[in-house]
């Protein structure tokens, strides 16, 4: 499966830190989740990265994602971060997940997060728009309509595009795995009950 040159695929490889890497101004995608990282760092050299997934980690704090200026989605599902500090998001986001985490039963967690992100539209899979308007908290998005992601993703289109195509992608592989585990089961039960029926 051919991948955008902008995207960098590292999931489910076992990794336990992220390196040093050179400066790789061109990714704006970077998927690493189904690992065993537990810090977030060295994620500098990735200036105009837009999408970070970091999902189904070990990370117990949210941190060094301040020189990520760009980032729009950050996914850090399902991890162990048990407090959050809002200070160490980057203000660009629009879509934040922290579903799993022991951080969202924090009193007032939602409202925290509300304010110190500005831009964001979607907070654990959840919209944030009423909410923003019945606090009166101030967005730089316009709410000219009802759908999900406008502003800055329109002007990158191919980013976007590339984005969609990836979880329209990662949906099909997951049916496609399931479809293969649910077979290789068949197949073994098939052999135990020949096992059992042979004289």
């Amino acid at each position: 499966e051919l991948l955008p040159l902008s995207t960098i695929r590292l999931d489910r490889e076992n990794i336990s830190s992220i390196g040093k890497l050179q400066n790789l101004g061109e990714i704006h995608s970077l998927y690493l989740q189904q690992n065993k990282i537990e810090k977030i760092e060295n994620l500098g050299c990735f200036p105009n990265l837009r999408f970070l997934c970091l999902a189904g980690n070990r990370i117990q704090r949210v941190e060094n994602l301040q020189p990520l200026a760009r980032l729009c989605v950050l996914d850090l599902s399902h991890n162990q971060i048990q407090v959050l500090d809002t200070e160490e998001l980057p203000r660009s986001l629009q879509l934040l997940d922290l579903t799993g985490n022991e951080c969202t039963h924090q009193q007032g967690y939602r409202e925290l997060v509300l304010a110190a992100l500005p831009n964001l539209l979607q907070l654990d899979a959840q919209p944030t728009r009423g909410e923003k308007e019945k606090g009166g908290g101030s967005s730089s998005i316009e709410d000219e309509d009802d759908e999900l992601l406008p502003g800055p993703f329109t002007v990158d289109k191919d980013f976007f595009a590339d984005l969609r195509r990836e979880l329209a992608g990662r949906s099909q592989r997951r049916q496609r795995e399931t479809l293969q585990e649910h077979q290789a089961r068949l197949e073994e039960l098939r052999e135990r009950r020949e096992l059992l029926l042979d004289p």
